[in-house]
């Protein structure tokens, strides 16, 4: 199966400084995630495209030593550092692995969790019918997404429209509309991969900022990346310059920068046996 080497790409020279640095938005988001899915001691749990542990961390401890957790994704700089990050958990296991088809056998796991990884995909439907065969019956499946986008997000993601490729823009477009656009899309989803009982859940999450420079060393560090780098290197200053005047447009009376949006956690489970 050929690999999606741009995105991998991006990911791996992002690790480094992947939810690293000092911004609280993928862990608050990955912790609604873990307490949605009620991962229990002793269970099984797999975390897809787990990044830098944001999830992988809380779902090891909430399985527990007597459990099992695995986290896999395609960068394998994300791979090596997150392992190194859990080393401590003898229960954990971070490999490369792609969130397509994750090789692993059927009805392997409790739990199965993919926190801002689906929209990635190229075949969303797929991806769900491969990770819903993983789970025992009874086992649990949540994923979280992008729900309504906070107009400060949106002003600085307009900042790189004029410079992306029309597969980028098309790509960005799919992650935010479609089955991704609504509560009822993304559970038809889940159903269409053959799970009960579907619900979703939102929470409004913010990413505080210290100052402006923050703001663009945050951009930097995560998907965002991707818009960065297909700005022409003679344009970084004037995309930088741009920011950092968003930055003093969006910050607040008292001194506070945040970006903020709707998450959605969309979740659902394997139909017991009768």
């Amino acid at each position: 199966m050929a690999q999606p080497q741009g995105i991998v790409g991006v990911f791996d020279r992002a690790a480094d400084v992947y939810d690293a640095v000092g911004v609280p938005w993928f862990g608050p988001i990955a912790a609604g995630l873990v307490a949605e899915l009620d991962v229990r001691p002793g269970e099984r749990v797999l975390d897809i495209g787990c990044g830098r542990g944001a999830a992988l961390r809380p779902l090891a401890l909430a399985t527990g030593p007597g459990g099992r957790a695995v986290g896999i994704d395609l960068a394998p700089r994300m791979v090596e550092l997150t392992a190194r990050d859990l080393a401590a958990f003898s229960h954990v296991e971070v490999v490369v692995g792609d969130a397509r088809a994750p090789g692993f056998a059927a009805a392997s796991f409790d739990v199965v969790a993919a926190s801002l990884v689906l929209f990635f995909l190229p075949d969303p439907v797929a991806a769900l019918d491969a990770w819903s065969a993983l789970l025992v019956p009874g086992g649990r499946l949540g994923v979280t997404t992008i729900g309504s986008q906070d107009e400060r997000w949106r002003r600085v993601d307009e900042l790189f429209l004029p410079y992306l490729p029309p597969a980028m823009l098309h790509g960005r477009a799919s992650g935010l509309g479609g089955p991704f656009g609504s509560d009822r899309g993304m559970e038809e989803l889940l159903a269409g991969a053959g799970l009960a009982d579907v619900r979703t859940v939102s929470r409004t999450v913010e990413a505080v900022l210290r100052d402006a420079d923050h703001l663009v060393e945050f951009s930097w560090s995560h998907g965002q990346r991707a818009m960065w780098e297909v700005v022409p290197p003679e344009a970084h200053d004037e995309i930088h310059a741009q920011l950092v005047a968003l930055a003093g447009s969006i910050t607040d009376a008292s001194g506070r920068l945040a970006l903020g949006g709707e998450i959605r956690y969309t979740l659902g489970a394997r139909p017991a046996v009768a």
